[in-house]
């Protein structure tokens, strides 16, 4: 990085935080990455901003996008961009904020036990939201208990109820609820469970896949239908709103601002419509067990799998990183899901986690064509162009490392595509 300081300075840098001189203005430290942690606590102590820290194995980035849209009809907002949740990325959202700064909504993101609590060591959070414990990294901690040892960090930060700290905690995960004993904030439970504070009732979907719902908080309740695709969603928005409802929001206000929410971060269920009649949902920027189930749930809703006269849904999916020993049951757990909820076509791509993909379809019931085994992305493009007719719907997802977002870029290209459905 010290290469590039020069050319900072030129594009317009005041300076640079270094580890040596570089030639152009610096601070020179012993150690860059928590010299900008430290940079960080400090400007958002002085600043005083409410700080809102999120953490879960699946839904981090699309909650925080929905809680940033909401907030900002609030006050105003600085949160992170994308998934830049890790001790390089969270100072440098922090440090976006500035006195203007009423909310600053912060994903944190961990890869071990110890993470979650520096993270909140750099910006002390006063509202901590926990979604889920899952299996996302399972192969990294060991086990579903360790996975939520390390998320339940987030809540053992907070200050006391007295101080004004509040947990908000998922009511429909056992793992999360427990929390609640490690904290001494106050705590706001969410989900569909009758004792959530903030819960749905009457979950349905509309023909084109998206959730509506009835919210309920302890000031009302008000309808709300997302912008969304996927009845995983619901669990998201429920979390959204249950911060809201803490920083002051009316039940009105919550369900108008959910409503109109959309995708802030690219290839998260992002739906795009061809103007051939081609759906395309590129959710290919990361993928675990629990967030493959819901992408594949959405699609089975979005092409009316199973439905007459519904359009044919393709599952485009390649492997699920970090999963240790239990990858072989995860991926095969995956194929035979989507044979389950009847999806037309399976495309897996890729080696050895793949060919798991296929088989657990194969054994589940999938016949002929149904599903296939593919060696790469190219050899999915390929297959996709030659096959693809007005009305299928495209399910694009597999682990970051995959890339597998060129299948989407590249079934969009050149198609004179109606943006964003």
């Amino acid at each position: 990085g010290h290469e590039y300081a020069e050319r900072a300075v030129a594009a317009g840098a005041a300076a640079v935080l270094a580890a040596r001189p570089v030639g152009v203005p610096a601070i020179v430290v012993d150690d860059v990455e928590k010299a900008l942690g430290a940079l960080a606590r400090a400007v958002v102590g002085r600043l005083g901003t409410d700080v809102v820290a999120l953490t879960g194995s699946a839904g981090k980035t699309s909650t925080k996008d929905l809680i940033a849209q909401v907030l900002q009809h609030h006050a105003p907002t600085v949160w992170t961009p994308g998934s830049l949740n890790n001790e390089i990325g969270l100072p440098l959202t922090a440090l976006k904020a500035t006195a203007e700064t009423r909310h600053l909504v912060l994903e944190m993101g961990a890869r071990g036990i110890g993470h979650i609590a520096y993270l909140t060591g750099l910006t002390p959070p006063r509202i901590g939201l926990v979604l889920n414990v899952g299996t996302a990294h399972i192969g990294e901690f060991g086990g579903r208990e360790a996975i939520a040892q390390a998320k339940g960090e987030l809540v053992e930060a907070l200050p006391s109820e007295a101080e004004g700290g509040v947990a908000v905690l998922n009511a429909d995960d056992l793992l999360v609820r427990a929390m609640s004993a490690r904290t001494k904030a106050r705590t706001v439970l969410f989900g569909e469970a009758e004792d959530a504070d903030v819960r749905a009732t009457e979950v349905r979907m509309t023909p084109s896949g998206q959730p509506s719902f009835t919210l309920h908080t302890p000031t009302g309740c008000s309808d709300v239908t997302l912008r969304l695709y996927g009845e995983h969603h619901v669990s998201n928005a429920l979390a959204a709103a249950a911060v809201a409802h803490v920083l002051g929001m009316s039940v009105e206000e919550i369900a108008t601002a959910l409503s109109g929410a959309g995708t802030l971060s690219r290839w998260r269920m992002e739906v795009t419509e061809r103007a051939d009649g081609v759906t395309i949902v590129n959710d290919a920027y990361n993928a675990n067990p629990e967030s493959m189930r819901a992408a594949l749930r959405a699609l089975a809703a979005m092409g009316g799998a199973g439905k007459e006269g519904g359009g044919r849904t393709w599952a485009v999916l390649g492997p699920m990183a970090e999963l240790g020993d239990a990858s072989l049951a995860e991926h095969d757990a995956v194929g035979r899901l989507a044979v389950r909820l009847n999806v037309s076509r399976l495309v897996a791509v890729g080696g050895r986690e793949a060919s798991w993909l296929q088989l657990g379809a194969y054994n589940e019931g999938s016949w002929g064509e149904e599903s296939v085994l593919v060696s790469d992305a190219q050899a999915a493009i390929d297959l996709l162009r030659s096959e693809l007719r007005p009305g299928d719907v495209v399910l694009v997802k597999a682990s970051r490392s995959v890339g597998l977002e060129r299948v989407a870029l590249a079934l969009l290209q050149g198609e004179g595509e109606v943006a964003g459905r």
